[in-house]
């Protein structure tokens, strides 16, 4: 199970009236920390924690805090300071030195904290806003804001955090080389839909991670718009196929598409798909992937992903590495 919020909650949901459950969430960091304000867990009272708050070192005492929500019913804050010598998480040797805060909110039947309403949108693919109060046991969420935060905040005691789906992608190809890009992006959390006309690619058998296998690359647009593609992979080797998808997905609203292959190759597809690098409607990067090294499949698949992430998550890529993608 990856840390997505969508799995988080799918756990959540499989035994939700089971045994009890407790809402941990960052609200709120200073200095270095490996998990950032917005960063949410779900324990139960099994012992299991779903997500991670921390880098794994400071769950053990959530827990234990976690319990003891469970027993008042009242919600609790917490504070783990890495550059005090007394605190726990100095002692730990964690090494960030920097503070979180934490707080743990108690789930229970009659008050879900609106996590059932966030599941549900995220199942549609809906994006919006979860607010929560801190140090109460208050929360709701928010279908599609008008202008939701960038990133989580603080404002008039309640924590904002904007809430979107996890990402999709779309494959095009389905030869060997796209299984280990499949399963990375699976392993991640991502949605994956793999497409390819060909009969002996993009078999399901061969893709068992894939959340769907299409054999029709007639109506991409459409499988866009309907199941809310962010990103798409060319990788068909074939310069028709690729071609025949560009043509469709460049002005699909994606906010990323790689193809696979060098930059001379990008200029035939161009041509094949009757299109000029000025009139691509959206960012398509050729060759496909940062400049990492490697030329193994999985290699391969990592350089795309990464940089598919970085774009997805709006993160400006390093000079260095800019300079290489361009060349």
């Amino acid at each position: 199970m990856s840390n997505q919020l969508s799995d988080l909650l799918a756990a959540w949901q499989s035994d939700s009236s089971g045994t009890q459950w407790v809402l941990g969430t960052v609200y709120k960091t200073e200095g270095s920390a490996y998990r950032k304000a917005g960063a949410l867990m779900l324990i139960n009272g099994f012992g299991q924690q779903f997500g991670l708050l921390s880098g794994g070192c400071l769950e053990s005492d959530i827990l234990r805090n976690a319990r003891r929500v469970m027993l008042s019913g009242k919600a609790m804050t917490l504070v783990y300071d890495g550059s005090d010598e007394d605190d726990l998480s100095f002692r730990l040797g964690i090494g960030c030195g920097g503070k979180v805060y934490i707080m743990l909110q108690l789930i229970s039947a009659d008050n879900d904290l609106g996590l059932q309403a966030l599941a549900t949108a995220l199942k549609r693919r809906q994006p919006g806003t979860y607010y929560q109060k801190i140090g109460g046991n208050q929360a709701y969420f928010k279908v599609g804001e008008h202008r939701p935060p960038q990133r989580s905040q603080i404002k008039d005691g309640w924590l904002v955090t904007p809430i979107r789906p996890e990402p999709h992608l779309l494959v095009i190809g389905g030869g060997i080389d796209a299984r280990p890009l499949v399963g990375m992006a699976k392993l991640m959390g991502w949605q994956v839909t793999l497409a390819d006309p060909r009969p002996a690619n993009a078999r399901a058998e061969h893709f068992p991670e894939a959340d769907h296998v299409l054999r029709d690359c007639d109506n991409l647009s459409a499988i866009v718009a309907d199941t809310s593609v962010d990103a798409a992979v060319l990788m068909s080797h074939s310069i028709a196929l690729d071609a025949h998808a560009l043509g469709q997905l460049h002005n699909a609203g994606l906010k990323h598409i790689a193809l696979l292959g060098p930059r001379h190759r990008f200029a035939q597809v161009l041509g094949r798909a009757g299109l000029k690098e000025s009139e691509l409607r959206c960012r398509v990067s050729g060759p496909a992937g940062l400049p990492i090294g490697g030329q193994l499949p999985e290699s391969i698949a990592l350089s795309i992903l990464a940089e598919c992430h970085a774009v997805l998550h709006q993160h400006t890529l390093q000079p260095e590495l800019r300079v290489a993608v361009a060349q």
